[in-house]
């Protein structure tokens, strides 16, 4: 069975997502009963979940980099 773990499970509370494979709780719980089909269908959507991850900013990197940034 094809699955998009990679084992860095990690909600993303703002995404409502896993930041290591994209899929939904919802989705995770149920993945053994879809049908290969619908694994394809998800699988096809999750790059574009990720990629959205990676274009917000971390806010707490954000702050310490300012931080580093300034004179002291």
């Amino acid at each position: 069975m094809q699955t998009p773990c990679i084992h860095v499970c990690s909600m993303e509370p703002s995404a409502g997502f896993c930041a290591g494979c994209g899929r939904t709780l919802q989705e995770i719980g149920s993945w053994m009963t879809y049908s290969d089909a619908e694994r394809r269908r998800i699988m096809a959507l999750l790059p574009a979940r990720l990629a959205g991850i990676a274009a917000v900013p971390n806010h707490m990197e954000t702050s310490l980099a300012s931080r580093s940034e300034r004179p002291l």
